[in-house]
């Protein structure tokens, strides 16, 4: 599950040329690090990857006083800041939440290895076997706000996928993810993989863009954050970029939903964890069942906290949302913000997410398996739901154990990112002879 921000690691301003070129020779340095380390890696066996994974985890298990007091210090600043409670609440680390970051690494250790598996093999006409085996990416940079166990995530799954990582995470959480990284690293030494995983040890806006521009050192970027932050991403790079854009999430409830049911999705989409991406931004009623379901579930999301922005048609059956200020169907709010629409019918729905949603996650409640089949086909989205929250889209509960992050684009990954996605292909020919004529 990735967290949004608001773009505060735009990289707009530019350093003066000196120091930009020390700190370009710096990063430099560390990709090609990265890169002599990927080529061990890649052909490391399972074992030897679940062994230092596992030492990892036990080391960051015996460092949780150190992480909450360098997290301690992150938090003291971000207050001075002024961050949010939200984005507060996305840097803070607890021990259970280390805990959390513990296990997810285990569980990484625990899967299988993604590396060296035939995804096909034929055999052609003139006798040459030809295998389609899956292989690591090589060398992949992690640009990320705010949420310190993003560094573990992504150091677990790059490393068991055999890819080098150069990790660039946030300001506002510098000396969290650098005693995550050094204790991480330090593990993987242990076990002869030193320089896997790397931390960029600045907070220079400046090392963002140079580290898009590394191409032949990094193999592709993947940007978790804000939409500020990933545009200045695809803005500056000259390597392929996974991006995530905006969570604009939906959940339709249609004319044959369950009410119950409908309304226990409906909070738990909006309510359960609002300022992360998979959370719902639109409500979308069927005009059919509107006059009865409205009420009850604007009821229920004020009793929750939540306000509400309502159309006309919403309005008119619930005169208590008359003040709402008119929507924004393309906000993603990340708060206690629902937009609520009505509409036709089920083909007005798909078109309004197909208009305003971001192809992240989309849901529809219904009893009606033929609307319920049209819904998930017609929704061009990575995740689509039936009778379910949005908020399932996540690595970790989709089984991945973890996640990169997730994927809103459809090259070469889509969805929740864990170790498969990770990994590219080659194709191995074994011949006994053949030339071509």
């Amino acid at each position: 599950m990735t967290d949004r921000m608001t773009g505060a690691e735009d990289s707009g301003q530019r350093e003066p040329g000196d120091a930009r070129d020390v700190l370009t020779g710096q990063l430099t340095q560390i990709a090609r690090q990265a890169l002599e380390a990927s080529r061990p890696l890649a052909t490391a066996s399972a074992e030897a990857k679940n062994a230092a994974l596992r030492d990892a985890a036990d080391a960051l298990e015996a460092s949780t006083a150190e992480l909450l007091a360098m997290n301690a210090r992150d938090i003291e600043a971000g207050v001075a800041r002024g961050l949010s409670p939200a984005m507060l609440d996305r840097l803070r680390l607890t021990p259970e939440r280390v805990a959390g970051m513990v296990s997810g690494i285990r569980k990484v250790a625990g899967l299988p290895d993604p590396v060296g598996v035939i995804l096909r093999e034929w055999t052609l006409p003139n006798g040459l076997l030809v295998r389609k085996r899956a292989v690591p990416i090589g060398v992949i940079g992690i640009i990320y706000e705010s949420r310190p166990n993003v560094t573990a995530d992504a150091a677990a799954l790059c490393f068991k996928s055999g890819n080098a990582t150069v990790l660039r995470g946030g300001s506002e959480a510098f000396h969290s993810n650098a005693a995550i990284a050094r204790v991480f690293g330090t593990a993987l030494g242990r076990h002869g993989f030193a320089g896997a995983v790397t931390l960029v040890p600045t907070t220079d806006r400046a090392a963002v863009p140079i580290l898009c521009s590394l191409d032949g050192l990094i193999d592709v970027l993947i940007p978790r954050g804000g939409r500020g932050l990933i545009e200045t991403v695809v803005r500056h790079a000259r390597v392929p970029v996974i991006k995530h854009y905006d969570g604009i999430c939906h959940v339709f409830v249609h004319r044959a939903a369950d009410f119950g049911m409908a309304e226990r999705i409906v909070l738990n989409a909006k309510c359960q964890r609002p300022g992360v991406c998979n959370a719902m931004e639109t409500l979308l009623v069927d005009g059919a069942i509107a006059p009865a379901f409205v009420p009850r579930i604007t009821a229920a999301l004020h009793a929750s906290g939540v306000e509400i922005r309502a159309d006309d048609a919403a309005r008119l059956i619930e005169p208590a949302l008359a003040g709402a200020p008119r929507p924004d169907w393309g906000a993603e709010y990340l708060a206690p913000i629902l937009n609520l629409r009505v509409v036709e019918n089920l083909d007005a729905a798909v078109a309004h997410i197909t208009k305003h949603g971001s192809r992240h996650s989309d849901s529809i409640v219904t009893g009606d398996h033929a609307a319920a089949e049209k819904f998930l086909g017609a929704v061009d989205s990575a995740a689509v739901y039936w009778n379910a929250s949005t908020r399932f889209t996540d690595g970790g509960e989709f089984g991945f154990g973890a996640e990169i992050g997730i994927s809103t684009g459809k090259l070469h990954a889509r969805g929740p990112m864990g170790l498969e996605e990770l990994t590219t292909w080659k194709y191995q020919i074994l011949g006994s002879g053949q030339v071509r004529g």
